[in-house]
């Protein structure tokens, strides 16, 4: 068997900033090779070096960028790229993620969620998931939100896109079991963590980015179908779940 063989590779869409930076390090330890992608090439180069320094001097080669806007036309093409590059992949995360408060409903801006959270993931899961299935089983892994288990208010686009992951994913995750695809999905439900896309006042519970991550890279490792980032966060979602919309729609 060839060495590249025995190498875990991941692959993380949203990897330049917050989590999916975090979480690309975290990997890097648990020994993966880890495929960041991003638009900005400078961006990814600065990332992988100062990710390798930090995961550590044994892991020198630990990083391997893909640059693509994940909302373009092409993305699927530079995903398969990237997979090429890597020599096949185990662990697919999509990371990325927008979502702005919006109380006039600028159409612009829930657009900008529509595309990244919905017609993005859609299409790049879709790619990971078949060439999961042709490779003969892997895992799957998306950051949704805590957001996503009832409507928001506030910024209603983000939210209802973060319901279509939870939901495509439970889809995808019935798909590989009835198929006996081998493929793990995983829901990753973030409460507040201290990103640029926490929004607004009032956040409690506030993890730190390198936290979230350990906290995912352990869920990986145990292949759970849902965990919510950090654990406390499933005594809310418990709560979100059950609140009676009469209660809801007023608070």
């Amino acid at each position: 068997m060839l060495l590249k063989d025995k190498i875990k590779r991941a692959i993380i869409i949203g990897a330049s900033s917050g989590i999916g930076r975090a979480l690309a390090e975290e990997l890097a330890r648990d020994g993966y090779r880890v495929g960041i992608t991003g638009r900005r090439a400078e961006q990814l180069a600065a990332l992988a070096a100062t990710a390798a320094l930090s995961a550590g001097a044994d892991l020198p080669e630990s990083f391997v960028t893909g640059v693509f806007d994940a909302t373009a036309e092409d993305a699927p093409a530079g995903l398969e790229k990237l997979i090429a590059t890597l020599g096949g992949v185990e662990l697919f995360v999509f990371c990325a993620g927008t979502g702005d408060l919006n109380p006039q409903l600028n159409y612009a801006v829930e657009s900008h969620a529509n595309r990244l959270n919905v017609d993005a993931f859609t299409r790049l899961c879709g790619v990971a998931y078949n060439h999961l299935q042709a490779a003969g089983g892997g895992h799957i892994a998306v950051v949704t939100s805590v957001m996503g288990l009832r409507g928001s208010d506030a910024a209603p686009a983000y939210s209802a896109s973060k319901a279509y992951q939870i939901n495509y994913l439970e889809g995808l995750r019935r798909k590989s079991a009835k198929g006996g695809h081998g493929i793990t999905v995983t829901d990753l439900r973030p409460g507040s963590v201290d990103t640029a896309m926490m929004k607004g006042e009032g956040h409690f519970w506030v993890a730190t980015p390198e936290r979230a991550a350990r906290v995912i890279a352990r869920t990986i490792r145990r292949k759970r179908s849902v965990q919510y980032v950090t654990p406390r966060w499933a005594v809310v979602g418990w709560l979100l779940k059950r609140l009676p919309r009469a209660i809801y729609d007023k608070i």
